[in-house]
């Protein structure tokens, strides 16, 4: 699944206000009218606004503050105690962020370079602000475990995704400065992307912040540490994107408007790995190494064991030596259809010139069914050792329900699907091509 953090206007889950919070949009309404926290006529209310959600929330925290229970206190508790080392600098940013409206850069300078005594006065004026964003994050986590438990008891895992880099609008970076390169006023020096490929002429400029590996590593890699702590907690299995800007990562000045004027700078990837897999034996790692994948990073993605990614939309090109193609890929890899950045597998065939259509379906046998099955059933049917299938695919749906178009801002992230457009049949459909592919 897509990153679950706090999310800001531009709805990417890849520009979250947080490495480590969870997005408050996915707290569920029922388990708080269960817990006596709302009125009972909120049950299974099917159309709630963002404002009517925090509202509710609202209200709930009063009822929490009135009237809950000893154990419900002892386990807010418990969990404030063991955040403390994120939540604390997560609801201060929060707070200020609604309250003043600017990006933290914008903030008075006692407040922008953290000045102890601007924090405690911010603290003491916010104290109500934030006591309630504390309880948005522990019913966040309490309902995220909840989820993850039903899950686990069902032998089903959770997969996750980690952005290799932090948005600048964040409270990570705000809190730690000195491992971002900033001036100082806080605006990057240099800032991420990568340089043109299948997705853009001009590369993409991504402009998030670039790490300070060299004081990254003076630490042991502490932030990293951390940040593996919660995204474990939250997951079975993480895809951690953009792998290989850990073997090198394209830097951009960042007055240039676009990536194409860039370099690549070596990055401390094998340090990096051996501390994460000192703590974290074996790493729940999947690498996306997508792109422009050099010996070096196969290297470093294979040395710790790690799964790389196969894309079938990437296959049938190149001939049969194009390593997207099924019998290419290696048992430690994953298999996707398509990602969130492909187009649906629908879609994708729809675009495709009469000679590709031709190609593919030679490829595949000139299968019965119609795309996307025949592209889902080779995926399922490949040496890969997981098979991953978008839900655009399983309910076959054209490009107008594609999730996002890379190198651009505007039209992405908001794909939602309602159950009236799941066919009858669907579950056991899957159910079966499981079974047969050994998934």
């Amino acid at each position: 699944m897509l990153p679950v953090g706090p999310i800001n206007n531009g709805l990417s889950p890849y520009q979250s206000t947080s490495v480590h919070a969870g997005n408050p949009r996915l707290i569920a309404i029922d388990p708080l009218v269960d817990a006596g926290w709302l009125p009972a006529q909120l049950k299974d209310a099917t159309a709630f606004s963002e404002e009517d959600k925090a509202e509710a929330l609202c209200h709930a925290w009063s009822a929490f503050r009135d009237r809950a229970a000893a154990g419900d206190r002892h386990a807010y508790d418990v969990f404030l105690a063991a955040r403390r080392h994120w939540l604390d600098d997560y609801v201060l940013f929060q707070a200020l962020h609604n309250e003043l409206r600017e990006p933290w850069w914008e903030w008075p300078e006692g407040l922008r370079v953290r000045e102890p005594q601007a924090l405690a006065e911010a603290r003491a004026r916010l104290a109500r602000k934030l006591d309630f964003l504390n309880f948005e994050q522990f019913l966040f986590f309490r309902q995220w475990h909840a989820l993850k438990a039903y899950a686990n008891g069902r032998g089903i895992r959770l997969f996750g995704d980690m952005p290799i880099f932090v948005a600048h609008d964040s409270a990570e970076v705000w809190a730690r400065q000195e491992l971002f390169y900033l001036d100082a006023k806080g605006i990057p020096t240099v800032v991420a992307g990568v340089p043109p490929d299948y997705f853009s002429a001009t590369g993409q400029r991504w402009g998030n912040p670039l790490y300070r590996w060299d004081r990254m590593e003076t630490n042991r890699f502490a932030f990293w540490v951390e940040r593996m702590k919660t995204q474990v907690e939250l997951f079975d299995l993480v895809r951690i994107d953009h792998f290989r800007g850990f073997e090198s990562y394209w830097e951009i000045p960042a007055e240039e408007k676009y990536a194409i004027h860039g370099r690549w700078v070596e990055a401390p990837g094998d340090a990096l790995f051996d501390r994460l897999h000192e703590v974290y034996d074996p790493l729940p790692l999947v690498a996306e190494d997508l792109g422009l994948i050099t010996p070096e990073v196969t290297a470093l993605r294979r040395k710790f064991g790690l799964p790389g990614m196969k894309i079938l939309q990437f296959a049938f090109s190149g001939g049969a030596e194009n390593p997207y193609l099924p019998f290419q890929h290696p048992q430690n890899s994953v298999v996707y259809t398509g990602t969130h950045d492909n187009d649906t597998t629908l879609g994708w065939y729809e675009s495709l010139t009469e000679g590709s259509k031709a190609y593919v379906q030679e490829f595949l046998g000139y299968p019965d069914e119609p795309m996307p099955w025949a592209l889902v059933r080779a995926t399922l049917a490949s040496r890969a050792r997981l098979a991953m299938v978008p839900m655009q695919d399983l309910l076959e749906l054209n490009g107008d329900h594609r999730m996002n178009l890379p190198g651009t801002a505007e039209g992405n992230w908001s794909w939602r699907f309602e159950w009236s457009v799941v066919k009858p049949g669907l579950a056991a459909r899957v159910k079966r091509m499981v079974a047969l592919y050994g998934r």
